[in-house]
């Protein structure tokens, strides 16, 4: 090399270099680093261990107070190998206070019209008066125990270091004004019915609650700022509700004194509800809870709980109720679905509350593991949908003259499938609802979906389907956030946490894994953590382990980002065969010397776009139009010819991905007799990092139309660009107002 040809090269301008970019490699930098006790197959590991926190509790609510009081000893189990010196307990009821910080994280603007009622509550009403009044917190033996209240946290301190495998027993004796819901908001309280007085109660948060500790890290004490739910321990419950004597109940657990508390022919009626596996049977009925709504009971009755390995407990009570229930057979054992709903929901809930209640446990077992509680509860609560053990609240109710929409009648049906399938995720998986909203909310409308379609094929589902998603896909990035977000920093609260996972795992299920694939691998999750604490890794590296499929790539784009998907066609170009060299293959010849004729001879593909391409070449290829096929076709066996395809037409189709997340190309190839055939390459397909791919494809047929995504399965925000030839398109929302 002379000097003057250095100096030439050095001098050329060199792209700088780059860490690796490509979507397609492991996420070992996102990832936790696997451990003793969470395995790098998605597992628990040999040291994996978590808390327990046994509860005895006496409550009993004042009616005409609206007012809950009670008492709880707390038996805490140390397994971990960790010494405590302090226990953290969750009081979510402070979230209520008057001096609650939650209020005061809120963005305001000065509305331009209120109603009087709404300037009055916003200006110059009192705030209600709720959250936690700690009367005693004290040991085993009766002596008071340090503790310090941090908003909705307690933190006890510990006079000696509770050492693993120790445990340590407590008392807590608290009260608190019962919100009502409907006015002050909630997650629980009571609906009041003003035209009889009475009040409908859904109780839950009601008792101070052990936080958890864990491997991941240490308690978990985030503070319950309203939005991000809860994170709890399992454990067993003895839980004794004093309540007026004229009130029906349920509650999580087994009721331990069901003679006490029915009447000889409200027994009688459960009784044949346990044999009953078709229809349910009204236990307590319409009459009667009409007629207790007339009077008040000024005595008390109480009835008797009992729950084994729950992670929370929950409880609903009114002398309105009527009460229905029947039988399902669940893993060869009875489970009772369960209904509790005031005359004003009828004759919506009597027609349909239990039966949906007992098609969500047989669906949900069926992709999962058998229910294994006793019952699963649904309660008629106004707006609410919210869930825990064994019992949820659902709204749902026809208006004062008895009319029900579709919308409506649909809409309180997906509620009771979405709540009752949350005894799934997260009341048995128990995934961190505090940080991750996606690991129950969003497995469990995945799931809501499958069940909802079950149920009716053409069940009106708003959160599944690929199209559905698109709107919020599509939106401004400023208020788009990865799955993988806080809850309480969330802008679009139902789309990220809900719909956005739930549609993600069914477009994992129909076009990337496929059913048995996908079905294995989230039994296998679901199995290795039923009433387990899992974490985001745990999911994504079991789903990986029990099928063989790679989805690194998935969760990076789709759970840790706001990519969207936008495939199109960018260009179409038809060949047609010659034996005559073009002047492409004729440059590179030049170029390689000898290389056609050392190397050939060679059949050419021929352009319609290019300077080659002579009008009389368009038309379909016959092989004995090319001697130099024909030749070769007559040197093949019998056998051999009979094998070969009869292409007639050659095309080029150059696919591009404007939007950032990868997807596999489905693509419909539509001929001018009208058939059409359809293709679907690997999103491996983009595993080199380019924007653009092509694909050849020669068919017998002349091709009318290409189509990528043409049954809309993968969230692609814009469809113009998906069509060749071009057509018309309205607008890039086409697909999700045609769905």
């Amino acid at each position: 090399m002379t000097i003057a040809q250095e100096t030439k090269n050095t001098d050329k301008k060199r792209e700088p270099g780059h860490y690796d970019t490509n979507k397609f490699s492991q996420m070992y930098t996102q990832m936790a680093t696997p451990n003793m006790f969470r395995t790098a197959s998605g597992a628990p590991g040999p040291a994996y261990y978590q808390q327990q926190a046994d509860y005895k509790i006496k409550v009993e609510l004042d009616d005409k107070n609206t007012r809950l009081s009670g008492e709880e000893t707390i038996t805490y189990y140390n397994n971990s190998p960790d010494p405590l010196d302090y226990l953290w307990v969750q009081l979510d009821q402070n979230e209520k206070k008057s001096d609650s910080k939650s209020p005061l994280i809120e963005n305001q603007r000065m509305d331009g019209a209120m109603t009087p009622d709404g300037f009055t509550k916003k200006f110059m009403e009192q705030p209600f008066q709720g959250g936690f009044n700690i009367e005693y917190v004290k040991d085993a033996k009766g002596n008071p125990m340090k503790h310090t209240v941090n908003q909705t946290m307690m933190r006890i301190d510990l006079d000696k270091t509770l050492k693993k495998g120790e445990k340590i027993s407590f008392s807590i004796k608290w009260w608190y004004n019962i919100n009502n819901y409907r006015v002050d908001g909630g997650r629980s309280g009571y609906e009041h019915f003003s035209k009889d007085g009475n009040n409908l109660y859904v109780i839950a948060q009601f008792y101070p609650r052990m936080a958890v500790y864990n491997d991941v890290e240490g308690w978990q004490n985030m503070q319950f700022w309203g939005e991000g739910e809860f994170a709890l321990p399992f454990g067993n419950f003895e839980v004794s509700i004093t309540v007026p004597a004229d009130h029906i109940m349920e509650a999580t657990g087994e009721l331990m004194n069901r003679k006490e508390v029915f009447t000889a022919d409200q027994l009688k009626r459960y009784q044949q509800a346990e044999k009953a596996y078709d229809n349910p049977v009204i236990v307590v009925t319409q009459a009667e809870a009409e007629q207790r709504s007339k009077t008040f009971s000024d005595q008390k009755k109480t009835w008797k709980f009992k729950a084994t390995n729950v992670r929370d407990f929950a409880f609903s009570t009114s002398r309105k109720f009527i009460y229905d229930a029947m039988a399902v057979k669940i893993g060869g054992k009875n489970v009772m679905a369960v209904s509790l709903y005031p005359p004003e929901a009828n004759p919506l809930w009597e027609q349909y509350s239990t039966r949906v209640v007992a098609h969500t446990l047989k669906s949900y077992s069926s992709y999962t593991f058998d229910y294994p509680y006793p019952k699963a509860v649904s309660i008629s609560a106004e707006d609410q949908g919210m869930e825990y053990p064994m019992i949820c609240w659902n709204y749902g109710r026809p208006d004062e003259k008895g009319y029900v929409s579709d919308r409506l009648k649909y809409g309180m049906m997906g509620v009771i499938i979405h709540e009752v399938g949350h005894n799934f995720f997260p009341m048995i998986v128990n995934s961190d609802e505090r940080q991750w909203t996606w690991m129950d909310e969003g497995l469990n409308t995945f799931l809501e979906y499958l069940t909802e379609q079950s149920w009716d094929k053409n069940f009106p589902s708003s959160r599944g389907p690929a199209a559905k998603i698109v709107p919020y896909m599509s939106g401004d990035q400023r208020f788009l956030e990865p799955i993988m977000s806080n809850s309480e920093t969330i802008h679009q609260f139902g789309a990220n946490a809900y719909a956005k996972p739930a549609t993600g795992l069914n477009i994992l299920r129909e076009i990337i894994m496929g059913h048995d694939l996908f079905d294995h691998a989230f039994r296998t999750y679901a199995n290795r953590w039923k009433f387990k604490h899992p974490t985001p890794e745990d999911f994504f590296r079991t789903m990986e382990d029990a099928s063989a499929v790679d989805l690194d790539w998935f969760w990076r784009g789709w759970f840790y980002s706001t990519d969207y998907v936008d495939i199109g066609i960018k260009n179409v170009k038809q060949f047609y065969v010659s034996e005559e060299p073009t002047k492409e293959m004729k440059d590179f010849a030049a170029k390689r010397g000898r290389f056609l004729q050392d190397n050939g001879p060679f059949v050419y593909m021929v352009s319609d776009s290019s300077e080659d391409f002579k009008p009389e070449m368009k038309k379909p290829f016959v092989i004995q139009d090319v001697k130099l096929l024909s030749d070769y076709v007559e040197t093949l066996s019998p056998e051999e010819k009979k094998g070969l395809k009869a292409p007639k037409y050659f095309y080029e189709v150059e696919f591009e991905k404007p939007g950032g997340m990868m997807m596999p190309v489905i693509v419909d190839l539509e001929f001018e007799d009208g058939t059409t055939e359809n293709y679907h390459f690997p999103v491996q397909i983009w595993r080199k990092g380019n924007e653009v791919v092509k694909r050849v494809f020669a068919t017998e047929k002349p091709v009318k139309k290409i189509q990528v995504d043409p049954k809309l399965q993968t969230a692609d925000i814009d469809v113009t660009n998906n069509v060749w030839p071009k057509e018309a398109v309205k607008s890039k929302f086409d697909q999700f107002e045609k769905k």
